[in-house]
């Protein structure tokens, strides 16, 4: 307990000093981001705008919540109501992707911050908050063709929740070395954090809460959908002491396209109250799924035979990680939720049998929850 209490005390005093606390471990291991450069706290919106979107190495504190759900005013457009429940469906956005051609078609207005207008993050940037109340409002992240990133302690929320297509808090395609660690997500309109195509690599999800409490939802349930989408062609991410609270899918989905090679370690997170499912392995992914705790989730893993997972249950489970990572993996638990069939896939193995992983030391499933309510989200 003493070590929890020392992170938490640096925390808030490095994110008081203008410093982000820690390195990150897994995937993302050597990101500095703005470390050695210029420091700046903006006062305005767009002061935050140029000062994450230039080439000047920079950290960037924040003291406050930027409000940007106003700032690039409306759209009129169109959307479909593919989902029937009650109350308060999430509406689909008619956008390129399509989805509404077969259901009647309304016309909307929604901000145009977050569905179409992002705030661009270059590259060698530390964007982070001070104290537990700072961050971004209306508006997500796009860090695209970048490098060298860390977002760290930041609140990023209200994202025309109640349109699907309405935001991503966080978008990331081509991109490499990124640290999102310590931040709350909440009541965005798709994904919390999602890959593009072109393959996002070196990145590390840590410490944070995924709040999916939301009154527009898929279900009605108050749950939201869309937490974590990876879909690039060669992504290598590790997803580590998360808090995933009252969500309801893509927990996360990753794969789907033949001829690629995605790369997943999903460790020590903790999934609390999902209505629906958590682990979505389709084809090209290879997942290393250890030390996770679920509670209360309807579906930890969908069985999705597509991809390549090694979901650890028991202890030969877990010592068969040994002859590829040279330890002992930790097994998953599962208290008040759903069963997962056998997904003993050695290929993920053979994947994930990098330094990295093989470094990275679980801690026991059994201390799972207190440490992430402890420490996941910001201010801590």
């Amino acid at each position: 307990m003493k070590s929890l209490a020392l992170a938490s005390l640096n925390l808030a005093f490095f994110a008081a000093c203008g410093a982000a606390i820690g390195s990150p471990s897994g995937f993302a291991t050597g990101t500095t981001g703005g470390a050695g450069g210029v420091t700046v706290t903006p006062t305005t919106q767009a002061e935050l705008i140029t000062y994450l979107s230039d080439s000047t190495t920079r950290t960037i504190i924040l003291t406050k919540i930027f409000d940007f759900t106003s700032y690039y005013g409306t759209t009129t457009g169109q959307a479909c109501k593919p989902w029937t429940c009650s109350p308060n469906p999430q509406m689909l956005l008619v956008v390129s992707a399509g989805g509404c051609e077969n259901y009647t078609k309304y016309s909307v207005t929604y901000n145009t911050a977050g569905a179409t207008k992002n705030l661009v993050v270059a590259s060698n940037k530390t964007l982070l908050g001070q104290g537990s109340n700072a961050g971004i409002k209306g508006i997500g992240l796009r860090m695209n063709g970048v490098s060298n990133i860390i977002i760290q302690n930041i609140q990023i929320t209200d994202l025309n929740p109640q349109y699907v297509w309405g935001g991503d808090a966080i978008q990331m395609a081509g991109a490499s070395k990124i640290w999102i660690d310590h931040n709350y997500f909440a009541r965005v309109g798709r994904q919390f954090i999602v890959t593009g195509f072109d393959p996002v690599s070196q990145l590390t999800i840590s410490n944070n809460y995924f709040d999916g409490r939301s009154t527009y939802t898929t279900g009605c349930n108050n749950m939201h959908y869309w937490v974590w989408l990876f879909a690039g062609s060669a992504d290598t991410i590790t997803v580590m002491r998360n808090y995933i609270y009252s969500t309801a899918g893509r927990g996360p989905h990753i794969g789907g396209i033949a001829g690629y090679d995605q790369k997943l370690h999903l460790v020590n997170n903790y999934y609390n109250t999902v209505g629906g499912h958590a682990i979505d392995s389709d084809t090209s992914s290879h997942i290393l799924a250890e030390g996770n705790y679920f509670k209360s989730v309807t579906t930890p893993d969908t069985n999705n035979k597509n991809g390549l997972e090694y979901f650890v249950q028991t202890v030969p489970d877990a010592a068969a990680c040994t002859s590829y990572l040279g330890r002992v993996c930790e097994w998953n638990r599962l208290e008040s939720s759903g069963t997962v069939s056998a997904r003993l896939d050695s290929g993920a193995l053979t994947s994930l049998a990098q330094t990295v992983v093989k470094n990275l030391k679980p801690m026991p499933v059994a201390d799972v929850p207190a440490y992430v309510l402890a420490n996941a989200g910001v201010g801590k």
